[in-house]
């Protein structure tokens, strides 16, 4: 989707506190509450950049070029250490970066075919290396707490509509890394997301309908939320930090929320007494939405007490709070891009 104001990308750090920008003219990093700018980072240092992942709230920053006045090749990972003003790291690849995720331990890269794990920050080492199916969109999550039993890594499978996972913490042990395989749709991924103490999955595929949220060590369906009856492009899944919520956004214009613990809270479809729907009755619709620019990408994550924040490429903030009956209010609207700090 064309970038607005020459934004090209926006995600959320690991503890959905903060963001980053990554534009035409370089990068921004914001906090989410209060919304303030925390790091500017110019044309002249980085260029136009692609993709930026933040190490939680740290001064570590991943970042890859990207858009039309690149400094650095799409095919490099860069370390950026803003405490200590420099690149600290690089690591080129055979093709394309299509996706960077950071652990306290671990650097997981992802390329079209292939999957690449390093330990992280140092030494930095190739752990291991994972074939998947082509993965244009560089589907890749991890477990991100250091508490969780697993350091589950979930991507794409090799079949169709699958998702493979790995638990990473096994293979600091240099145990066996093969992939458990969960069939989850039977379309293309579109979207991919993991809790972070690693014991939940939620998966869409291109159809943009349904949302399935998987326990990850029996490998089952725990429910079905349903977006919408008309297919959609899913940008972000996003859980809750104590995973009893779901957020989703798509090209729909339409940021939905549903809750996980408290299933019931969920409205049922209004067709479930007739049955002739099939499977459509089974699914569970959100428990309250609210509206962003249609047509503009955006991620979505969970801010303090029951809220949803949506940040979109238009330069737009949106902060709204939900209620367990369904109620969804706006508390706050901004223009990120606007808001900077005069220091930098």
């Amino acid at each position: 989707m064309a970038a607005n104001r020459g934004v090209i990308s926006l995600r959320f750090n690991q503890d959905q506190g903060c963001f980053t920008c990554c534009m035409e003219t370089g990068m921004r990093v914001y906090n989410v509450e209060p919304l303030v700018e925390k790091a500017h980072f110019d044309n002249e240092l980085m260029g136009s950049i692609g993709m930026g992942e933040m190490l939680w709230r740290t001064n570590i920053v991943a970042v890859v070029g990207g858009g039309t006045r690149p400094k650095f090749a799409d095919n490099t990972v860069l370390i950026y250490d803003d405490l200590a003003k420099k690149f600290v790291l690089e690591i080129t690849f055979t093709s394309t970066v299509k996706a960077v995720r950071l652990r306290r331990d671990k650097l997981i890269v992802a390329l079209q075919r292939e999957i690449h794990v390093f330990s992280f920050p140092a030494p930095t080492r190739r752990l291991l290396t994972l074939e998947t199916r082509e993965n244009p969109k560089g589907l890749v999550e991890v477990a991100t707490l250091a508490t969780a039993q697993k350091q589950l890594l979930v991507f794409p499978g090799h079949k169709l509509g699958s998702v493979h996972l790995v638990d990473l913490a096994a293979t600091d042990a240099g145990s066996s890394s093969t992939p458990a395989t969960l069939v989850a749709h039977q379309g293309a991924l579109a979207c991919l997301a993991v809790n972070a103490s690693g014991t939940m999955i939620a998966t869409a595929s291109e159809q943009g309908t349904l949302v399935r949220v998987w326990d990850s060590v029996r490998r089952h369906l725990l429910v079905a939320l349903r977006r919408g009856a008309d297919p959609a492009t899913l940008y972000c899944i996003n859980f809750s930090r104590d995973s009893e919520f779901l957020c989703v956004s798509s090209d729909k214009g339409t940021v939905h929320i549903f809750a996980l613990k408290d299933t019931h809270l969920n409205r049922r479809s209004t067709f479930s007494s007739i049955g002739f729907l099939g499977n459509y009755v089974e699914s569970q619709w959100a428990l309250a939405t609210f509206t962003v620019p249609p047509e503009c990408a955006c991620v979505c994550a969970f801010g303090s007490r029951s809220s949803v924040i949506a940040v979109c490429l238009d330069g737009t903030f949106h902060k709204y709070v939900f209620t367990s009956d369904g109620n969804c209010n706006r508390e706050a609207f901004d223009v990120f891009l606007d808001v900077c700090d005069d220091d930098f």
